[in-house]
């Protein structure tokens, strides 16, 4: 069975206007990840799932088709990808018992090696729900991160640990939004990634987890692009 790659990419953005086809390094942030998703595998296997005819004439730029426009309740603020993609999956796909695993690639991590997704679906086998990209987080519930009790008091989050420095803690990570390989079985028979109990980490450097959400997470990777990152993604042809 071949990867089904998604990308789930919405018209409407309030902390960054437009933000899916923003020029980044000169290169519509959209064409990152659709660049990307083409060192793995063929248009037919390569879904768009937007609302936004502006975003639809973006990707027929890269002349990648989109067959189908994503309806109106399925793009609002409010709405999660997990509805998304099991939407997608059922417009683009056929016999969608041919696609294994579902690669989702959100435009907003545009920073990926192809090492990255390799090394992830390694990790990746039959009885694991997914697999999901993640960096070590610095805010730790059980040093760092407190929560308030009943009486409007501070109290750490994960009880009263005798751990000193952070580095004393159990390490704790957070999705990083760059990969989910999503096992196509769980996705149609639960109703969200919470929902999963086999989930395996691949653990990825804090300076590809870029996930761009404000202006100032705009001006980052704009630097990053422009410098560190000027190579990726590695088979992006020029933007005419």
């Amino acid at each position: 069975m071949e990867p089904l790659f998604i990308i789930p990419a919405r018209g409407g953005s309030k902390g960054i206007p437009g933000k899916n086809i923003k020029p980044l390094a000169g290169i519509p942030l959209l064409h990152y990840s659709i660049s990307y998703a083409r060192q793995f595998a063929s248009d037919d296997h390569i879904c768009l799932s937007t609302d936004s005819e502006a975003i639809i004439r973006s990707a027929k730029k890269m002349g990648l088709k989109v067959p189908f426009i994503r309806p109106s309740h399925l793009a609002t603020d409010h709405t999660g990808t997990y509805p998304v993609i099991r939407h997608a999956l059922q417009m683009f796909a056929l016999k969608p018992e041919v696609f294994d695993p579902i690669v989702l690639l959100q435009p907003t991590s545009p920073f990926r090696l192809k090492k990255h997704l390799e090394e992830a679906l390694e990790l990746y086998a039959p009885g694991v729900d997914m697999v999901v990209s993640v960096m070590e987080s610095a805010a730790n519930p059980y040093f760092n991160l407190y929560e308030e009790d009943p009486q409007g008091s501070l109290r750490i989050s994960k009880g009263e640990g005798p751990y000193v420095s952070r580095q004393s803690a159990p390490r704790v990570y957070q999705f990083n939004g760059s990969l989910y390989l999503i096992n196509p079985a769980s996705l149609v028979s639960h109703d969200s990634f919470r929902e999963f109990r086999m989930v395996r980490k691949y653990v990825m450097d804090r300076a590809f987890s870029v996930d761009l959400d404000t202006p100032q997470d705009w001006e980052f990777a704009e630097w990053a692009a422009t410098t560190r990152f000027r190579h990726l993604p590695e088979k992006l042809p020029s933007h005419g």
